[in-house]
């Protein structure tokens, strides 16, 4: 397998988006809610990128190094799409965050990955 570090920003993103919503659809499960409308709201609250992206700005400074620049540099990524119906910085701080969260699971990091989604939790919660 390649080194993830070294991956295009953009594929993990694309993983990360998917591997933290499985997280947060299993956060939102856990709290005994059981109508799937209101267990989508819920989770929407933690997806949409402008609540990834104050996640991300809570968590980078804390981060080691290699992983600051890995969010660098998939923040200031040029191309990919846009976002129709967030700001557009807070969708590349988003984009950011899930490229941390497939860095972390392509590297087999599940406990700074869990880490770092426990954390973006009690930061958009906290909001």
């Amino acid at each position: 397998m390649r080194d993830p570090m070294k991956m295009n920003t953009g594929v993990l993103a694309y993983l990360g988006d998917a591997v933290y919503e499985l997280y947060i659809r299993k956060y939102v499960v856990d709290t005994g809610q059981i109508h799937a409308d209101r267990l989508h709201t819920a989770a929407v609250g933690f997806v949409k990128a402008e609540a990834q992206a104050t996640a991300c700005r809570g968590i980078a400074e804390s981060l080691p190094e290699e992983e600051r620049a890995l969010v660098r540099r998939a923040r200031n990524r040029r191309g990919g799409s846009a976002s129709k119906n967030a700001d557009p910085m807070d969708y590349k701080w988003a984009t950011a965050f899930e490229a941390l969260i497939g860095y972390y699971y392509l590297s087999d990091k599940t406990e700074e990955m869990e880490e770092v989604i426990l954390r973006a939790i009690n930061l958009i919660e906290s909001k």
